[in-house]
């Protein structure tokens, strides 16, 4: 196992290597380019499964005693959520900086929860992950400590729930299913748009077979985020800014993962290979640029090659539907995540907003959009929808990601995303920005699953088993 892994961790790390290759000469770099490329092709063959975590259920946990660890931009908003929903016990509360610790606990005041707390010394999350009286570590961390987080704690014996994405690099994703599987503890990523409403019926209705067999998905992230990210308190130590740096679909599960749940990839379908393009970049540069001119703490920023505007991802998976992801945080456009799912019967669409459905070439009414809707929507949404709503999280899809979390761990029922989805998701945004830097070429997507996709059974959210957590509002 340990020379296996060590292959395998080796193959991975050249696609980066690749990437880093622009200041060597042009003949150099093609040749180090296509050697790296076949290399890491070679990767879905290197490496083989320890124990399939797709379809594993845990045992079941009475109570799910939680850890978090980061306060800043996502974690407060968790913590408030989980204090609703029985069955919980929110143990740990961890930030470096003790002000958000602080503020978290104040959450906290008019509930049960005394958590411990963590904070000052960068390595303070460890102790939470090595605390024995914790299940569940959540992590809403910056990108970067996403999976040594998430791996540490599976070392320590916890399951792991991380906010997206799970990984930057294609190594990254490959420990996690190494750890995953080899401690058999659960590693979730928080892609809450799995659960938001539209996202949820139009599953349900491919399950249902109404669209026929789906042929095409589409998905996004189409964020104006050009002025926050160059905001010094919107992100501690400006770290999402610094992420643009790198050009490629970096934030590609939002989009992405509600198609591959419609798709059933990773539990009867592949992706094959894709091809990225980016634009060039004409926002992010002039504005540090600007800033630069009358405050010295940009002029760091102002010489940086940021990421391109828009860039475009398509996907090709083993059964030969097609998938499209656009990513675009520095452009003027109202928010989108597309969500367009086409099939041989119907297609919908979930953006520009109201969400549309078709059968034929015209949209239905919105009378038959609203009988559509009544007949297909799924059990958890009529079961805690209106709850979700109140409590809140984007409108209520991030209360019903984590309930569904709590109960399934509750009950011993699979997660409805595992370690698979986590790699394979976040491993669109290198595998894009190696298809970027050469010119578009396509590379080979690794199979994580090691060819259980083949057998693995697609996800099944119809509450048939569990559903039993209660809630409070």
């Amino acid at each position: 196992m340990k020379n296996n892994r060590r292959d395998f961790l080796k193959v991975t790390g050249l696609v980066t290597a690749s990437m880093m290759a622009g200041c060597a000469s042009k003949s150099d770099t093609a040749n180090a380019n296509d050697q790296n490329k076949n290399q890491a092709q070679d990767t879905k063959s290197t490496y083989k499964q320890q124990f399939n975590m797709s379809g594993y259920a845990a045992p079941a946990l009475e109570t799910v005693r939680i850890g978090f660890i980061g306060l800043g931009n996502r974690g407060p908003g968790a913590v408030e959520r989980m204090s609703h929903i029985e069955g919980v016990d929110i143990k740990a509360l961890c930030d470096l900086r003790p002000e958000r610790v602080t503020n978290a606990q104040k959450i906290l005041e008019k509930t049960a929860h005394k958590p411990t707390t963590y904070s000052g010394n960068e390595n303070e999350w460890k102790k939470l992950c090595e605390s024995k009286d914790i299940d569940l570590v959540y992590i809403a961390t910056p990108w970067a400590l996403h999976t040594p987080m998430a791996v540490y704690a599976m070392e320590q014996g916890k399951h792991v729930a991380t906010e997206v994405p799970a990984a930057k690099t294609l190594e990254e994703c490959w420990q996690l299913v190494e750890v995953s599987e080899r401690t058999k503890k659960h590693c979730m990523m928080l892609e809450n748009c799995c659960y938001d409403f539209f996202e949820l019926l139009t599953l349900n209705m491919v399950r249902q077979g109404f669209f026929g067999e789906v042929i095409h998905g589409e998905g996004a992230y189409i964020h104006d985020l050009l002025e926050p990210n160059f905001k010094k308190e919107s992100y501690y130590d400006m770290w999402r800014l610094k992420e643009n740096f790198r050009n490629g679909n970096l934030y590609p599960t939002h989009g992405l993962g509600p198609i591959c749940q419609i798709m059933d990839i990773n539990r009867g379908d592949k992706m094959d290979y894709l091809v990225a393009v980016s634009s060039n970049d004409f926002s992010m540069g002039p504005l540090a640029k600007k800033l630069a001119q009358t405050d010295e703490f940009y002029k760091s920023y102002a010489n940086k090659t940021y990421r391109g505007n828009m860039n475009t991802t398509t996907i090709r998976t083993s059964k030969g539907r097609t998938i499209m992801l656009q990513h675009d945080v520095s452009s003027p456009r109202p928010y989108s995540r597309i969500h367009l799912v086409s099939g041989t019967k119907g297609v919908a669409v979930k953006y520009p907003e109201p969400a549309k459905i078709a059968t034929g070439h015209e949209w239905v009414s919105e009378k038959e959009f609203k009988s559509l809707e009544e007949k297909y929507t799924p059990a958890i949404t009529k079961k805690l929808g209106e709850m979700a709503k109140k409590i809140g999280g984007h409108g209520g899809m991030d209360f019903l990601m984590d309930w569904r979390l709590v109960d399934c761990l509750r009950n011993g029922l699979p997660l409805d995303m595992d370690v698979y989805d986590a790699a394979l998701w976040s491993a669109v945004a290198p595998l894009s920005e190696w298809s970027v830097s050469n010119r578009s070429n396509s590379i080979d997507v690794p199979d994580f699953t090691s060819g259980s996709w083949k057998s693995n059974k697609p996800v099944d959210i119809s509450l048939q088993q569990g559903g039993t957590t209660p809630v409070r509002v």
